[in-house]
């Protein structure tokens, strides 16, 4: 048992009676049990209930007991002197105010029906499983699942936000230099991420602008501040690049002392950060006002269409300096300009449009649900359970359910183990996301 079960409880009132009395005898009528309060301070604000007939406003404070409230040191904090009604699973004390009035306790534990209660206990039995709701899972309504989904979407995209906006302080408020920070981040993946992201970090946005006129300076640049342009080699493009690069970093006074180092080490060719790194340089030399554009597009044809980029015609033989491979055009492939839309564009449009006070969710929605769903373990495994991810913004979503609700326990306050705790009475109803 824990003080959540009790806030899920008291938050929608699952009682199978009506009427109640204090453990002092009072009748209690509870008529509006308040707001969930999720930081400090008394658990629920602003409640309203008549204790003998006589209507009282304020505050809830709940525990699992009693006593609770003076090991928590309530008694001294001015926070809690506006609770009306303390709500507990048992009563082992008598709680005062400084007035020496005693506040009213309601015992949650005789009113709270048997079938929530082993609903609860099986959903947090200690038996191992990969999220506490596996074996019920499939059972929950489609609706919940799709409601909740769309509203987790919106969290982590909220979430995302909060990064974004710090590095965008970081970039002196210019969008075009964090969407440049942000694509190379992507173009890493996974792996070289990091190394890209200190890539993008050691330029100034200015530079790569210029040296975006032509592209082979913006190329050569690229590789010298990821340190790929470093001892000597015969291929005649490298020493081409090392001596543009050598110009452009005395020209532009560039250092790469905190520039993390790339890595090849279990890539497939085409993940080659050298092979990245030059179809970004692409990008950037075709492309002008290439944040406007991103504004302006709006479904997955367009953002195809404005990433049809491939690498320089050396590439089309090599992966890598110095190395020959059978010729072959190094585009950017759909499903890499998808993970693009759904980890940079989809973002930085959200965060954008945000700043300027303007609701772009359903454009969003409308985008996200274009692009195919993820294929990655933990999108498997719930699919595995019940078929639930058919788009991005499900994916997306479910990535966000499994780390910032079913790793962290919180389970009441997920729609699907609400669902679950109480499947013998009404469904938890999610209210739409507000942009």
């Amino acid at each position: 048992m824990n003080e959540d079960f009790l806030h899920y409880v008291w938050k929608f009132q699952k009682f199978d009676v009506c009427d109640f009395y204090t453990s002092n005898h009072e009748k209690l009528h509870i008529k509006k049990q308040g707001s969930h309060n999720l930081n400090s301070g008394p658990d629920f604000f602003n409640a309203q209930m008549e204790l003998d007939g006589q209507l009282w406003a304020g505050n809830v404070e709940i525990h699992l007991k009693s006593s609770d409230w003076y090991a928590h040191g309530h008694e001294t904090d001015t926070a809690y002197d506006n609770v009306i009604l303390h709500v507990v699973w048992e009563h082992d004390a008598e709680i005062f105010r400084k007035d020496g009035s005693t506040i009213p306790t309601f015992v949650l534990k005789k009113h709270v029906p048997k079938t929530t209660l082993k609903q609860y206990q099986r959903l947090f039995s200690k038996e191992k499983k990969w999220i506490n709701c596996e074996n019920d899972f499939e059972t929950v309504d489609e609706f919940i699942i799709e409601n909740w989904l769309e509203r987790l979407y919106f969290e982590r995209l909220q979430k995302k936000e909060t990064l974004l906006l710090k590095e965008l302080e970081d970039s002196q408020n210019h969008w075009e230099s964090l969407l440049f920070r942000m694509l190379c981040k992507n173009f890493g993946l996974k792996v070289n991420g990091d190394s890209f992201f200190s890539i993008a970090k050691s330029i100034d946005f200015s530079v790569i602008k210029r040296c975006s006129q032509e592209r082979q300076d913006l190329e050569a640049l690229l590789m010298g501040q990821a340190g790929l342009l470093e001892g000597e080699k015969e291929d005649w493009y490298f020493k081409t690049l090392k001596t543009n690069c050598d110009f452009l970093k005395h020209k532009f006074g560039l250092q790469n002392a905190n520039v993390i180092a790339p890595k090849f080490f279990r890539l497939r060719p085409p993940n080659f950060p050298t092979l990245r790194l030059a179809q970004l340089a692409m990008l950037y030399s075709e492309r002008d006002n290439l944040f406007s554009q991103i504004i302006a597009a709006q479904n997955s044809a367009d953002f195809q269409k404005l990433f049809n980029v491939c690498a320089s015609e050396y590439w089309d033989t090599h992966y890598n300096f110095g190395i020959s491979s059978l010729k072959r055009k190094k585009r950017l492939t759909k499903t890499f300009v998808d993970l693009l839309i759904i980890n940079t564009i989809i973002p930085l449009k959200f965060c954008h449009a945000r700043q300027q006070g303007r609701d772009v969710s359903e454009e969003i929605l409308k985008l996200a649900s274009q692009i195919s769903s993820e294929e990655n373990e933990i999108v498997k495994k719930f699919n595995s359970l019940k078929k639930v991810s058919k788009n991005a913004y499900q994916s997306q979503a479910l990535l966000q359910l499994k780390n910032e609700y079913c790793d962290k326990n919180k389970c009441l306050q997920c729609a699907v183990g609400n669902s679950i705790v109480g499947s013998d009475g009404e469904k938890t109803k999610q209210q739409p996301f507000q942009g």
